[in-house]
């Protein structure tokens, strides 16, 4: 399942998106056109800061804004810095493995097998489009 997280800063992402100008936009604009919590959605945006995705100013006139066109924004990488492994289980990753402890083998584990698929499937989605491409 989504987390809360990941949906919102997909949203703000989004809205950020949209505007033309791309000047700063203040959080609580964002906060109150998507309907998230402003407190919540300042630390997302200070998340998607520091991985590169947003820029920000301070004081008058300050917010955040897109510093990559969103077309260069591949959700793949939105997606890991948000929601962390796009794998359901560990022993699928593929930047974040880990061995099952209750596996005694991989190769023979039909969980292994289908968590293979759909983090394929998904991992399909995700590289073939952008921020641009959810607009």
């Amino acid at each position: 399942m989504l987390s809360k997280k990941t949906k919102y800063g997909l949203k703000a992402l989004t809205y950020l998106a949209t505007r033309e100008d791309r000047k700063p936009v203040q959080i609580a604009e964002i906060a109150r056109h998507e309907n998230i919590s402003q407190k919540f959605l300042e630390s997302i945006l200070l998340t998607l800061r520091k991985n590169g995705f947003l820029g920000s100013k301070k004081g008058k006139g300050g917010g955040y804004y897109l510093i990559k066109d969103p077309a260069a924004i591949p959700l793949t990488a939105v997606m890991r810095v948000l929601e962390g492994p796009i794998a359901m289980v560990p022993c699928v990753s593929l930047n974040f493995y880990e061995a099952c402890e209750d596996c005694p083998d991989e190769q023979k584990c039909s969980v292994h097998k289908l968590m293979l698929w759909v983090r394929d499937s998904a991992l399909e989605v995700y590289r073939n489009n952008s921020l641009a491409d959810i607009l």
